[in-house]
Parts: structure tokens; C-alpha cells; sequence
């Protein structure tokens, strides 16, 4: 069985119906425990756009995968797709095992991905999504044979905070990101 933690369904439902053609799921979007996981006692915990902070109880006695739409380790944390472009570093997404920092942990599989400057960060989000879907189902059958390295450089790291409010919102295009004028 698998365990999908998310909080997200909208932009996580393709692969979530994707994956119950695969194996029993079950999706949960409350904060996870080691209570619940022992009542449960999943195959694969797979977590994708879930919010909640996951304790070290549980990551001592769980193997957990992430699926983050950034190239890491840079933009970890929060609003990974804007600040690729305003830092200027690369566009991508990563599949990682979680430890106990954010989105530090070793990475199984990532992807560098091309986003045109006349999209948008709500055209480009979509896209990494679509892309980090492509890439989870190219290696779902390997999991368990890929050996992960760990994140080599220290990367760049951002708190939801620091998003500062955009004139158009997500219909800011990625030239205007690239260049500050947003």
C-alpha cells in the first residue's frame, strides 16, 4: 500500500490516479504520525506538495520520497519555481528522500526543465508539475534500485515569507522575473 501525503490534490490528482492503476492508495492531507503510519503500515510513503513538517520519530522509523519542483539544492523550501528565476539558478524538479532539514535530503532522480521567458510562473508551474509527474513514473518501478547521492552543494533556501507581492501575480511573465521588473 501506498501512503501519499498531500495537500494539494488539484495539481497532485493526475498521479494520484496514476498510482491506484499501480497499487492500493491512500491519500492523506493531515499532519502524519507514527500512530497513524503503524495503523496503516504502507509499502511506499510518497509526499508531494504536502505542507505539514514530518517529526524525527517518524523519520527514524520511515523511508519517506519527495517530489519538489525545484533543481536541488537550489530553492529549497517555499515558492521554489519564483526564485529560480530571480536568482537565476537552475529550473528543474527532484525527487529525494525527506530528512530531517527541508528538502535536504539525498536525491534519487531529478530533471532539468526549459521554461520559454514569455511563460508565466502559473504556465511554468504547471509545467514542472507535468514534468515531475513524467519523471516520477519513469522511475517508479526502479525505487527501490536506484542508489541516492546526497545534495553536494549548499544550495539556496527561501521561507514562504519572503514571496514579495507580485503586480500581476502568477501572471507575472519569467523575462519580467529575470529582469526584476515584477
Amino acid at each position: 500500500m501506498i501512503l501519499f501525503l498531500t495537500n494539494n490534490y488539484e495539481i497532485t490528482k493526475p498521479l494520484v490516479l496514476w498510482l491506484k492503476k499501480k497499487k492500493k492508495l491512500i491519500v492523506f492531507s493531515d499532519k502524519i504520525d507514527l500512530k497513524t503510519l503503524k495503523k496503516l503500515n504502507p509499502d511506499l510513503i510518497i509526499s508531494y506538495n504536502y505542507r505539514h513538517i514530518i517529526g524525527k520519530e517518524v523519520l527514524k522509523k520511515y523511508k519517506i520520497i519527495n517530489l519538489h519542483i525545484s533543481y536541488l539544492p537550489y530553492n529549497r523550501g517555499a515558492h521554489p519555481n519564483f526564485w529560480a528565476y530571480v536568482e537565476h539558478t537552475p529550473v528543474g524538479v527532484s525527487i529525494h528522500y525527506i530528512d530531517e532539514g527541508i528538502d535536504t535530503g539525498s536525491i534519487i532522480s531529478q530533471k532539468k526543465v526549459v521554461i520559454g521567458n514569455e511563460e508565466t510562473l502559473r504556465s511554468s508551474y504547471k509545467k514542472l508539475h507535468f514534468h515531475m509527474r513524467i519523471l516520477f513514473k519513469s522511475i517508479f518501478n526502479k525505487l527501490n534500485k536506484i542508489s541516492p547521492r546526497k545534495q553536494k552543494d549548499r544550495g539556496t533556501f527561501h521561507f514562504s515569507s519572503e514571496l514579495p507581492v507580485l503586480k500581476k501575480g502568477w501572471d507575472t511573465k519569467i523575462k519580467d522575473l529575470k529582469n526584476g521588473n515584477w
